[in-house]
């Protein structure tokens, strides 16, 4: 059986357009190479080609893994999140107890984790994740890092987007 990808509706969408890029153009970009390649003569001792062939096995491999991967998907929706408990997709602030210093961050499925987004996007099997994963607001929890526990308060939850629709809203 295959193993599921947790996703949100907007990580689904990307990973679907990412599909549609490598079927529509990049197939096309690698075909072009391949010929240009074989057009030099003898493949035995030609690196555009190795490269070029490389290159097609890549393409193919991920075309497959988006495949599967989409195929496979549970999706998070929006209206799934609550607003007081940590759950994939929603977005979270969080407290560190001993230097009051405070992070936000979504959480979402190893799929999409991407910490250097804004705000970074951690994954649910992360340290970080799984200490907050089903704990409501006002909680603390320990977290064991490389340097350490740390202990964390849970001080907001929300739906990814929610301050946008709000700031929509009020411009409306």
């Amino acid at each position: 059986m295959a193993e599921q990808t947790i996703l949100t509706e907007e990580g689904l969408k990307k990973l679907e357009d990412e599909l549609d890029y490598l079927r529509s153009e990049k197939r096309q970009q690698v075909a072009e190479r391949l010929k240009v390649a074989i057009s030099y003569g003898d493949i035995s001792e030609n690196s555009e080609y190795d490269d070029a062939k490389n290159e097609q096995a890549f393409v193919e491999g991920r075309i497959l893994t988006l495949e599967n991967m989409i195929r496979n998907a549970q999706i998070i929706k929006d209206t799934d999140i609550t607003k007081n408990v940590v759950s994939l997709g929603c977005k979270v602030k969080i407290e560190d107890m001993e230097t009051h210093d405070q992070e936000e961050y979504t959480v979402v499925g190893t799929t999409e984790a991407d910490p250097m987004a804004e705000p970074p996007r951690i994954s649910n099997e992360s340290p970080v994740g799984k200490a907050i994963l089903g704990q409501k607001v006002g909680a603390v929890v320990k977290v064991t890092t490389p340097i350490g526990e740390l202990d964390y308060k849970i001080v907001a939850v929300s739906r990814p987007g929610s301050k946008k629709k709000a700031a929509d809203k009020a411009a409306k």
